[in-house]
């Protein structure tokens, strides 16, 4: 995790195989429980997903991202 001014990083991979919905529902789930909010997604042409999320530092208190 990584903290910049106002914000902090979070990178997550997200394993080929694993299908659009489900990565759907686990990015929405680390936004409901963490106050994490989608900054990039990368797709590789392996099907690995290169995800960045942030959330602002005054939430830090909050769980960190995992998947």
């Amino acid at each position: 995790m990584e903290a910049t001014g106002e914000y902090e990083f979070a990178p997550l991979r997200i394993p080929p195989g694993t299908s659009r919905s489900a990565a759907a529902t686990m990015l929405s789930l680390q936004s409901d429980v963490g106050g994490w909010e989608l900054a990039r997604l990368q797709l590789h042409a392996d099907g690995t997903r290169k995800v960045i999320l942030r959330r602002r530092s005054r939430l830090s208190y909050l769980p960190g991202p995992h998947i």
